[in-house]
């Protein structure tokens, strides 16, 4: 028998989402339990895109605030949890809004901005995406960026980022880092997932690895149900442990496929070659958790398999509480 309660008493934290956020979303996300999301849609602004972003965001809150409220510290999590609303956490999927101004890292932190992807799928100022040809690592400059990251408070993802350089970041970052939203190249063989070498890095080092729910990266590819989800979990588990596995699903919401936004994501630079072609290829979410009223099907297939309450309370949130406070402050 499932304890449905289990569900509504935790935390639930995804740590990243690239939808284009309505109140629909919203609304699905608070059937489903989500206490907070990285709403991550920066991909290759510059420092006015950047700014573009929070305005929305800012304007967004406003219009929603019955349902929905920013995340800046760990208490606005809790208080999100305890009014029952979504926490919205800004968060980026490149550092290209900083440009090349290390000052730039606190101005964002102070306007909210709590996680940044070192670099998006190709070279950066800092480092190398893993779509780039030749990965040389975490550059001069990027050892800098990681210092002023890590000064500001902003939290360090390396999902999109090049082995090497992640590899690199990992060493040199006094914080934990995170993997926001990866999936285990043990379990399927492609690029955009991750070699053991780099999950075991990130957890020795105290971070933590969010599961994504991106088809091309699971095992069963489109096929894919909330089972094979949790079988990539397991994975990472029996890999780095269980203080080190968490959630980052990946949903992109309201984004024709294709359509603009995603064509767009898929070049480098948003001008350049076409990198992939998940911009227009069909991708179908895993059956069972393809939206966010679906979050309790993860907790049940968890119970399911007998895993204790203590662990899917963290997998479910308290593993990001810590990473988020190990980072943030």
């Amino acid at each position: 028998m499932t304890d449905t309660s289990l569900h509504s008493r935790s935390i639930v934290i995804d740590a990243l989402q690239c939808s284009d956020f309505n109140r629909e979303i919203l609304l699905e996300a608070q059937k489903g339990g989500v206490t907070a999301i990285s709403a991550s849609s920066v991909l290759w602004e510059d420092f006015r895109g950047g700014m573009d972003y929070v305005i929305m965001w800012k304007q967004k809150l406003a219009e929603n605030a019955d349902i929905a409220m920013p995340i800046k510290t760990l208490a606005d999590i809790e208080r999100a949890k305890a009014d029952g609303k979504v926490g919205i956490i800004f968060g980026w999927q490149n550092t290209s809004p900083v440009e090349d101004r290390l000052d730039y890292f606190g101005i964002f932190k102070d306007l909210g901005v709590n996680i940044m992807q070192l670099t998006y799928n190709t070279q950066n100022f800092f480092g190398a995406g893993y779509l780039e040809e030749k990965d040389s690592g975490l550059t001069g400059f990027g050892r800098e960026a990681v210092d002023a990251m890590n000064e500001a408070g902003i939290m360090i993802d390396l999902s999109h980022v090049g082995i090497q350089t992640s590899l690199d970041t990992i060493a040199y970052s006094k914080k934990p880092v995170a993997v926001t939203h990866c999936l285990p190249r043990g379990l399927r063989d492609v690029p955009r997932n991750k070699p053991d070498e780099v999950f075991k890095a990130c957890a020795d080092k105290g971070g933590v690895i969010g599961t994504s729910l991106f088809a091309p990266g699971l095992a069963a590819g489109n096929d894919a149900s909330v089972k094979d989800v949790i079988d990539a979990m397991e994975y990472t588990m029996d890999l780095v442990g269980e203080d080190h596995v968490a959630i980052g699903t990946d949903f992109n919401h309201n984004r024709a496929r294709p359509g603009p936004w995603l064509l767009w994501a898929n070049k480098d630079k948003g001008t350049g070659r076409t990198l992939t072609e998940f911009g227009s290829a069909k991708i179908t979410k895993p059956e069972g958790i393809r939206r966010n009223d679906e979050f309790p099907n993860l907790t049940a297939e968890m119970q399911s398999r007998g895993w204790s309450e203590e662990r899917i309370t963290k997998i479910l949130g308290a593993n990001w509480l810590r990473m988020f406070a190990q980072t943030w402050g």
